[in-house]
Parts: C-alpha cells; sequence; structure tokens
C-alpha cells in the first residue's frame, strides 16, 4: 500500500482519515474472523483473514485491502465494536 495515497484517502461513510492497521491488531480481526466472529457491514460472515486493512483515525471502521488495493465500500467495512 502506498503510504503517500494514505494522505489523500478518507473513509466514504465518516471521511475520517485511514492509516495502516498495524500488525497487532490485523492479528486480533484475523483472530476474530477465524473464530466466525466477524461480519461485513452489509451482515456477510468473513471467512478469510486480511493480509492487509486500513483502520480509521477514531478505530471505528476497518476496509480490507485487496491486492493493494483499498476497498473503500460501506458494506466492505468491518465495525470494530464487533471485536468487544
Amino acid at each position: 500500500m502506498d503510504k503517500r495515497l494514505l494522505t489523500i484517502l478518507r473513509c466514504p461513510v465518516t471521511y475520517k482519515g485511514l492509516s495502516i492497521l498495524k500488525k497487532d491488531k490485523l492479528e486480533k480481526v484475523n483472530a476474530a474472523i477465524a473464530a466466525g466472529k466477524l461480519e461485513t457491514h452489509e451482515g456477510v460472515k468473513l471467512v478469510e483473514p486480511l493480509a492487509e486493512a486500513l483502520v480509521t483515525d477514531d478505530g471505528k471502521r476497518v476496509y480490507p485491502v485487496d491486492e493493494g488495493i483499498p476497498v473503500l465500500l460501506e458494506g466492505e467495512a468491518i465495525l470494530m465494536e464487533q471485536l468487544v
């Protein structure tokens, strides 16, 4: 993921800035996916671990990055409140 691109990308819902999800948080997300506990904003159960993801500045939404391309669709967002 090109870090220069992050300076212009925004969450399509909240318009907050985005940053790369840190490794420890990514591991927690992937553990929750493996346990069958996470779904997208549209309610689709996640089954594949994320290789990379972006998180909003407030830490509430995570967007997958698929082969280096951010998937900034509201329905694909993972709401982090599911991890609580």
